[in-house]
């Protein structure tokens, strides 16, 4: 499975793309913090992740936005792994 970033207007989001899946079935997910996301799987477990600040997951993406200081290059490979074994799982 292919986990694609794409870049958003805002340089400290960025939106994870699933190719060929979803990855909630319906609706709107947002998460401003780990308290607001504890009772959701994906949304802990992304939050779980040092940097990450918010969250909006819809069935074709999730958007994550991180903290200024946090470095895309290391967060960007943990959303995708998390993203993974979500998929997969």
């Amino acid at each position: 499975m292919t986990i694609t970033a794409r870049p958003t207007p805002n340089p400290n989001s960025l939106k994870f793309e699933a190719d060929g899946a979803q990855i909630i079935d319906d609706g709107l997910l947002a998460f401003h913090s780990l308290v607001e996301a504890s009772e959701h799987e994906l949304g802990s477990e992304l939050f779980a992740l040092r940097g990450v600040e918010s969250l909006l997951i819809v069935p074709a993406f999730v958007t994550v936005t991180k903290h200024p200081a946090a470095d895309w290059d290391l967060l960007a490979e943990g959303v995708e792994r998390v993203l993974r074994d979500h998929l997969n799982g």
